[in-house]
């Protein structure tokens, strides 16, 4: 396993906390009290509090932070929590173990009374008007779409790798076929099989169907390569033995292509962002749709799917520049928006889809423990399709 998984961390890191720093903005400016910010989930390694004369207090461990209780935090990536009997009044900034998740604790989050009398504490969630509530719950997902747009604008504004507009062979993997076959960089490849390929795509395609056409048959396939190398308008035969079943990432014969950096005017590459993010979503909840509809069969990954892809997308890094690990940053930010706010107990969307059915009872709001219990069950079966999704991930990962 290659030390390049270890990239999940502050790729996911980074996702969270710009989710939850937009619901702790939001919460300040809605005169919220918010009792702590977490990146990561208990046991906890240290945490920071401002004195109130001043200087910062250094808890380390856990110690020194009775008044916050983080054993029931319910939504990874969103804020539920319960509220400790005697909240602390500085905020508490804290660093935790387990690096996948983080919360934002708000004083009244899940609708409880303060008093006998069922009033609310001036500076609790329940105590704010409907529109306030819904903005604080939206700013997560706000502030990963503005992630995702800032993203990509990087992306752009450091060039675009593109594969050259001919079959040019950039990488040859070492012990794979075509190394054994001879090939270098820079060679181009200008038939399969004594068939004409315009660029690294149609020879991919052509080697493909040779190896479909096959039907395992055998476990490697000899494929006749055109080359082109020195001198322009020589050409030479070379024979490769491809590999049915190679190992992932190398490809049936274990070369890549040859790319080049395109890139645009300083100005351009914030529209390019917005349009490349446009695009995503668009995309996405088209996927979506056909799930739901059944025209294609539901794919999830969980963390462990996502380590293994940010592992092979880091690797590329050094190669290609930043590129991929940006364009697959912004990607997940996007797609962390759009699933929180999907309308499903115990996320985002869930807690504003309660607040919508409260406008529309004319401000009737569920009981505390009814709201309380629809959270619960949408976040067990949030874990349970965690924990089907990690065995799946683990059964096809590849190391």
């Amino acid at each position: 396993m290659s030390w390049y998984i270890l990239a999940v961390i502050p790729v996911l890191g980074l996702l969270v906390f710009v989710h939850e720093l937009g619901h702790f903005i939001a919460a300040k400016w809605a005169g919220i009290r918010v009792d702590e910010f977490a990146l990561g989930f208990p046991p906890n390694v240290v945490s920071f509090r401002k004195r109130e004369r001043g200087g910062w207090d250094v808890l380390w461990f856990g110690q020194g932070r009775s008044a916050v209780d983080t054993s029931n935090i319910q939504n990874p990536f969103g804020t539920a929590s319960n509220e400790s009997a005697t909240p602390p009044e500085r905020t508490l900034y804290s660093l935790n173990l387990l690096p996948l998740g983080g919360y934002v604790r708000m004083v009244g989050e899940n609708g409880e009374a303060v008093d006998e009398d069922g009033r609310y504490d001036e500076g609790s969630f329940a105590s704010k008007t409907a529109g306030k509530r819904i903005i604080v719950l939206c700013a997560g997902v706000f502030m990963n779409f503005l992630l995702g747009i800032a993203l990509f604008t990087i992306a752009y504004g450091l060039g675009e790798p593109m594969p050259t507009p001919t079959a040019v062979i950039g990488t040859v993997q070492a012990g794979s076929p075509a190394a054994a076959a001879g090939l270098q960089t820079d060679d181009t490849v200008v038939a399969v099989n004594g068939k004409a390929v315009k660029d690294f795509t149609a020879m991919s395609t052509a080697v493909t169907q040779i190896i479909n056409a096959d039907k395992g048959k055998n476990d490697h396939i000899p494929i006749q390569l055109t080359i082109r190398r020195g001198q322009p308008g020589t050409t030479q035969q070379v024979t490769v033995n491809a590999r049915v079943h190679p190992p992932q990432g190398q490809g049936y014969m274990g070369v890549g292509a040859k790319v080049i950096t395109m890139h645009y005017p300083l100005w351009q590459a914030p529209f390019r962002g917005i349009v490349h993010t446009v695009d995503f979503i668009h995309q996405y909840l088209s996927i979506i749709g056909k799930m739901i509809v059944g025209a294609i069969q539901p794919q999830f990954s969980g963390p462990v799917g996502i380590a293994q892809v940010t592992q092979n997308v880091a690797a590329e890094t050094p190669v290609v520049g930043w590129w991929p690990i940006l364009s697959l940053t912004a990607a997940l930010s996007l797609n962390l928006a759009i699933f929180n706010i999907l309308p499903f107990p115990a996320l985002d969307g869930g807690r504003v889809f309660l607040i919508l059915v409260e406008i529309l009872r004319g401000g009737k709001r569920l009981k505390p423990e009814r709201e309380g219990l629809i959270n619960l069950v949408g976040f067990a079966l949030l874990l349970v399709l965690m924990i089907v999704v990690t065995v799946s991930d683990l059964m096809h990962w590849n190391g």
